[in-house]
Formats: C-alpha cells, structure tokens, sequence
C-alpha cells in the first residue's frame, strides 16, 4: 500500500501554475487535469465533495455557511465534522483497510473526525475579549509536539488584511513533522496562500504571480521530501479565482423591496432573519435566499433575476439540477455573473453599519466579506493604528480594531460559480502516471484516491 498526501492549495489554476516550477514538475512525472468542482465552488461544499465523493445535495454542506432554520442564525465557518453527511475517504479506506491512519492538517470540518491526527486553526477566545493565535489538535499531545517546534500557530496571517505565507509555511512544517513522526498511510494538508492576493488584486495580477512564486519556494522542499520517502503525491484546488470588478448588493435589494427586516441597538443595525420574509446569505459568488412565505418565492426570484450582475436564479428545479436541493439550501439560489460577486450588507447608510462589519469577524458577519483581506484606505494611518491597538490588547485593555473597508470596490477577485475561463479553473496534479486523464469530476476524486492509495474496496 503506498503512503499518500493531498495537498489542497486553494485558489491554484494554470494561470497561476506557470510561476511555479516546483508544482508543475509534480506533473512532468505523472499527470495534470482539469478538476471540474461542485456548485457552489467554495472551500467547505468542494472539499466534503472531495472526500464523500457525494454532491451537496447529499452530504448536506451547501456552502461555506447558511442559514440554521432550527437555530434562527445565520452561520458561516462552523468547523464540526459531524455537519458533513455520507461516507468518508477514510471510512471507505478502513473498511479494507481497519487500521489505515489518516493525518488531516487544517482541511476544513477537522473537528470531530474520527481520524487518527488533526490540526486545525482554534484561537484562545478569553473571558475579557481578548482572542490569540492557537490550534486545536487531536490527540491533545500533539499541540505541544507542534507548537514547541514551530511556535504558536500565525492565525493573523491566515486571514485578515495580513493574510500571507506565514501561515502555510507554518502547515507546511506540521505536516512535514507529522508524516515523518507519526507515519500516517494518507496525510491531507490544506495551503491557503494562494486564496489571498489573487481576490485582493486580481488572479492576474503581477502580486499574484509573486505570491505564486513564493509560495512554490516553501513547497519545493517538502514535495523532494516526499519524493525521496516514495510517497505518491496530489495536488488539488477546490476552486479557481477569477477576475471581478462588480459588486451585488443582494440584501440592500431586498430590504428597499420591504422583505429584509433589522432591529437596531445601540445605533447598529444587524440582520433580523426571525421576522424577514426573504434575505440572501452571500458566499463568493454564490447566495442561498431564504424566503419565508412559500407566496413570495415567485416574486422575490423576479426582483433578484432584475439585479445587474446576477445570471441565474436557481429555483427548485435548478437546484436539483445542480445537485442543490439539500434542505439547508436557500429556496432560491442566486449566481451571480462571471465578473460580478456578492457582498451580505443589508444596512442601507454606513452610519448604521454594526461595529463587526470594519472589522475581521467571520464568525458574526451573516456572509462572507472578502474585503477582510484589505485595509481601509478612508482611515487614516490605518495599519499604525491597528498595530497600537494590538499593543492595547497585549496590555489586556479593551480593543476593537477597524481595518475592513465598507466600500467592497478593492476586491478583484472571486469564485464560486462553476468556471468559465479553463485559465482560472481548478486543476489536479499527481506524482504517478497513472490514472492518468484530461479531466475528472469533484465526485470522482474520492475513489481516484483510494486507487492511488492501493485501497480495494470490497
């Protein structure tokens, strides 16, 4: 049985492979395809598609977030394994296989899964506010194992307007020390760096294909190690960044057309899913619309369909059709147009925007705002102030750091829609020649794996 690792480097395309020499030998000695993703192409909905080999409608991960009916809340960035539905890798693997050991280095819904190794990012949430860089681990031995080697996990630079190659470098270390030390037959690592530049100022961006560059010098080392210990190697994205120029503000929408209700405290408005009769929860270029009255459906398509920068509006029969129909699914489901995506804001003067939304809060915002990766460029000084707001936290006195723009105009790239240009489409990269193919579906990688692996299932 050969010993195998998937790398999951987020946001990797051809367009983006031609600055990396190391990543594209992988293919020299083996095969390149095109990887052809799930709807919506967002990491949670792509990598449970990864590793089910079902679509959504099946293992229930309908995007990065929705809206919880049997809570009244919208949640993104939930992190337990027992939300994804269907059957595993590793519990196919195990059937043949009892004792296969499986390592999962910071690939989504880490926590919960009854593999044998995990990391994943866990920040300490202290009683007064206060929130640090940290990681979650499985077993619990293994956090000191890691962190006295490697220091603390670099959170700040994983996301937020510092995002960068900190935070790989730092994965990329862990599962170099776990593969050697614990000896896992299959070793997932997900490697993000290659999610940030590309939506900050393009995918084809001269600051892309710097980043790309950089980001292929760390792996350089690790893919000989893995070649010299005669693993069998995968690379993987779940999606492709593309260019974008246009926001769609698809709660805004709603609310002047009197669907979308808020309450107000303290002058902030937040989003009131409870008593709206319809409201979106944005993800990328992709938003699942919760309508409350099954009377509205019809009408609330129709406004939207109306939107500039949306393409589609998907109903029931548009969501079966793209393997949707999962009952955390919006009713409707909005795509938007190859250079169009979608921002959550709901509030209609920014005066009464809630205090969560200048900040990096991906845990209270109701949708996903990739203007996190960026400074405010209205605020003075911004980076100096956000570093003395640090200085205040490391003191213990309260702290809110405004740094995310609400003028979404600096984001320049997306994905979530199915791939238009093959440039910007996620690929798969593997060390073996065989089986090698052209293309291969979301839903097939899963059994391309076990193959790869030598695991027979009965």
């Amino acid at each position: 049985m050969t010993r195998l690792v998937v790398l999951d480097i987020a946001g990797l395309t051809p367009r983006l492979l031609q600055h990396m020499p190391a990543v594209s030998a992988l293919a020299a000695q083996g095969f390149q395809a095109r990887l052809n993703p799930v709807l919506p192409a967002v990491t949670c909905s792509v990598q449970s598609t990864l590793l089910t080999g079902a679509p959504p409608a099946e293992h229930g991960v309908v995007g990065n977030g929705w809206y919880f009916r049997d809570l009244g809340e919208v949640l993104l960035w939930r992190q337990h394994n027992a939300l994804v539905g269907g059957e595993k890798l590793w519990h196919t693997a195990r059937r043949a296989k009892p004792d296969y050991k499986v390592a999962n280095v910071c690939w989504w819904y880490a926590m919960g899964a009854d593999v044998d190794l995990t990391v994943t990012p866990r920040p300490v949430y202290y009683s007064d506010g206060r929130k640090e860089p940290d990681c979650y681990t499985w077993p619990p031995t293994l956090h000191d194992e890691l962190t006295t080697r490697l220091g603390p996990f670099p959170l700040f630079t994983y996301w937020g307007p510092n995002a960068g190659i900190p935070s790989s470098q730092w994965i990329l270390a862990a599962a170099r020390q776990i593969f050697d030390e614990h000896r896992p037959d299959l070793t997932l690592v997900y490697v993000p760096h290659l999610d940030y530049e590309p939506q900050r100022s393009g995918p084809g961006s001269p600051q892309s294909a710097r980043e790309a560059r950089r980001l292929d010098d760390a792996l350089r080392p690790l893919l000989d190690h893995f070649r010299r210990e005669d693993a069998t190697v995968v690379i993987l994205s779940e999606y492709g960044i593309a260019p974008v120029s246009r926001p769609v503000d698809i709660n805004r929408a709603l609310r002047r057309a009197g669907l979308l209700e808020v309450h107000t405290q303290d002058g902030m408005e937040y989003l009131d899913p409870w008593t709206s009769r319809a409201f979106a929860v944005a993800d990328h270029q992709v938003a699942h619309v919760y309508v409350r009255d099954p009377a509205d459906t019809d009408a609330v398509a129709d406004i939207i369909a109306e939107l500039p920068g949306v393409e589609q509006v998907l109903d029931e029969k548009g969501k079966a059709f793209h393997g949707l129909d999962h009952e955390r699914s919006g009713e409707l489901v909005a795509i938007a147009e190859p250079d169009a995506w979608f921002t959550y804001y709901y509030w209609l003067d920014d005066e009464r925007a809630p205090d969560f939304a200048r900040q990096v809060e991906i845990h209270r915002k109701p949708g996903y705002d990739p203007a996190e990766l960026l400074y405010d460029p209205t605020v003075p000084g911004v980076k100096a102030r956000a570093i003395g707001q640090v200085a205040r936290k490391k003191a213990g006195l309260r702290y809110r750091i405004k740094t995310v723009p609400l003028d979404p105009s600096g984001v320049r790239g997306s994905h979530g829609r199915l791939p238009q240009d093959p440039q910007d489409s996620p690929v798969l990269l593997c060390s073996r020649p065989g089986p090698a193919r052209d293309d291969i579906e979301a839903t097939d990688v899963k059994d391309l794996l076990l193959t790869l692996a030598g695991i027979t299932t009965p």
